[in-house]
């Protein structure tokens, strides 16, 4: 009998296993597609030699994960690469503010009056990041705070809505910027403890900065599973689970799934009927002829690049998805642009670009025009560029991975307290009703994101049962 099967082999289920054959436990994974990965993924959707990604590719949370960084990866093949520039945000003017390593450069491109601000939100927990980091990405209860003090601190600016931080600044550029990292989860601007979100991507970007993975997001989630296979565990794809009794026997399983097919598998019935999932995306990968033509000169050396003409814009886009069930007349977008850090990723010469907009949960339509009208007001003479595309909206992203149910990549609204205490509003998100099954996906706190948190906490979790056993 195996100590513990893991279901799904995204980087949460991976480094769950890997947490636990650490530990001297034996595991088996067992994945649904053909590789692993989930939403750290690489394929060539457009043209050959075009590598994309389908979901993440940009990882300010995965080179500033505690467990990540704990684990010897780099002898796995992973390499992190970063552009100039972590992130930069383009406005209809031709300026830009930016999201740079350093917290005076990205101070500076907000202006005067509000360079001050920033530097007084941001400068005082830098020092303390990355213990900061684990007290955040930690909670609930799978370990004390290392630093408490710091980590209230953090909680009283955080906690807030983002518009409250917001009002610290007294012009647009911040704010526009700040509202954009808030979105990157898709969370309401106005939301519980948003603040948080936008200091966490910031402070991410300023600790070790915005990168990519050498050759495609596939890179994290092979080098896990690797690691994994040297730890003596196994890794099973192309196995469809339906039933706990499709799997091995053993003393404890743990799902890397959404809480809708963890209730299905496991008989839990209702358990997880009042989860709420959240607006779903539609995104566009992209072969390009040449580096997409931004009119600004910073997004040009930027991994990432917010597209939103100011926060009103962008907190009616999300408002619009979440709420009004429609799609955005002028979507705020999130872009990617890994050939600019990685030209491995596209022939020479040539790039990779991707670009997401947010639409309401399940939604059929197609957000191709709007995308590209908003990219040509910041880029003149995108769509000149334009070698092939390949398009998802919520039903194609929820077919490639079940975990993004009506094409929510964030595995469940971040909204209200399911943003901290999700799949239920309890001390002991990991467990489950049956005294044998965990759960680890991005349903689970720390939350969305290519971090492996989820992971590393479930497996606390489930080490801790399985040595009373």
């Amino acid at each position: 009998m195996l100590d513990a099967v893991v279901v799904g082999a995204g980087p949460n289920g991976l480094t769950a296993a890997v947490e636990l054959a650490r530990r001297g436990f034996s595991v088996a994974v067992f994945e649904a597609r053909g590789t692993v990965g989930g939403g750290a993924r690489t394929e060539e959707l457009t043209l050959p030699g075009f590598r994309h990604d389908p979901c993440s590719a940009a990882h300010p949370l995965g080179i500033n994960s505690p467990a990540f960084r704990a684990l010897p990866l780099e002898r796995y093949g992973l390499e992190w690469l970063h552009a100039g520039l972590p992130m930069a945000h383009p406005f209809p003017d031709g300026s830009a503010a930016v999201l740079s390593r350093s917290v005076g450069e990205t101070a500076a491109s907000f202006g005067a009056r509000d360079a001050g601000a920033y530097r007084r939100l941001v400068e005082p927990f830098l020092p303390r990041w990355d213990t900061l980091a684990r007290d955040f990405m930690s909670l609930p209860l799978t370990a004390l705070p290392r630093d408490p003090v710091t980590l209230a601190r953090f909680g009283l600016a955080g906690l807030p809505p983002s518009t409250w931080l917001m009002r610290r600044f007294r012009d647009d550029k911040a704010k526009t910027l700040f509202a954009g990292l808030v979105a990157h989860v898709m969370a309401p601007l106005g939301g519980f403890a948003t603040g948080a979100i936008g200091l966490v991507f910031a402070l991410a970007a300023h600790a070790r900065g915005w990168p990519v993975a050498r050759g495609g997001s596939q890179g994290i989630s092979d080098a896990l599973a690797a690691y994994l296979k040297d730890l003596g565990g196994t890794v099973h794809t192309d196995y469809e689970v339906k039933r706990l009794d499709d799997l091995p026997p053993a003393r404890a399983y743990v799902f890397d799934t959404s809480p809708t097919a963890l209730a299905r598998i496991a008989g839990l019935g209702n358990h997880y009927a009042d989860y709420r999932y959240g607006p779903g995306v539609f995104k566009i990968d992209y072969a390009l002829d040449g580096p997409v033509p931004w009119t600004a000169q910073e997004p040009r050396t930027a991994g990432t690049v917010q597209i939103g003409a100011d926060s009103a814009e962008i907190g009616a886009a999300l408002h619009a998805a979440a709420r009004q069930g429609r799609a955005p007349d002028a979507p705020f977008l999130i872009t990617v642009q890994p050939s600019v850090a990685d030209p491995t990723r596209a022939p020479e010469g040539k790039h990779v670009f991707w670009a997401y907009g947010h639409v309401p949960n399940g939604w059929t339509g197609d957000l191709t025009d709007a995308i590209e009208r908003q990219l040509e007001r910041f880029a003149p003479g995108f769509r000149d560029r334009v070698l092939a595309r390949a398009t998802a909206g919520p039903p194609e992203l929820a077919a490639r991975n079940a975990n993004y149910v009506g094409g929510d990549i964030a595995s469940g609204a971040v909204s209200g307290l399911q943003l901290l205490l999700r799949p239920k509003l309890s001390l002991f998100p990991y467990a489950t009703p049956h005294p044998a099954v965990f759960i680890c996906s991005s349903a689970t706190p720390p939350g969305p994101g290519v971090h492996g948190m989820s992971g590393h906490n479930a497996a606390k979790a489930v080490w801790r049962r399985l040595r009373q056993t």
